[in-house]
């Protein structure tokens, strides 16, 4: 099945941009919607932005829509996060994950990402 793996995560400043990729390592994924979630310390999992297979439809948490933009190049086998004006309550564990239907609920996504760190400084 579908192996996933988030890199471009680090430490920005506020305001800064980060690109964040979920790449697939096991196999294509043009099928799959996929979501990014984010997982800050003693905090539920919540999503962030979901793409479905085509790429034709995407949602947004309230908190970054307007600044973060999900596409998605399955020649690539690549979702991409881009993550602009960044602010301190975006730090957190950013994961990618897939599924097979179209929802923003985590429970629903059965192959995740072993997740990628974000820091946003002040």
């Amino acid at each position: 099945q579908v192996q996933l793996v988030e890199s471009g995560g680090g430490l920005v400043q506020a305001g800064g941009s980060l690109r964040l990729s979920c790449a697939s390592s096991g196999g294509a994924f043009s099928g799959y919607c996929v979501g990014w979630f984010h997982q800050a310390p003693g905090k539920e999992r919540e999503s962030v932005a979901v793409i479905s297979w085509s790429g034709g439809t995407t949602y947004y948490a309230d908190s970054v829509k307007d600044r973060f933009t999900i596409s998605r190049n399955n020649a690539k086998n690549t979702v991409y996060l881009q993550m602009n004006s960044l602010e301190p309550e975006d730090t957190a564990f950013y994961y990618c994950a897939a599924s097979h239907s179209l929802t923003l609920n985590p429970e629903f996504f059965g192959f995740w990402g072993q997740g990628t760190q974000v820091t946003v400084s002040s």
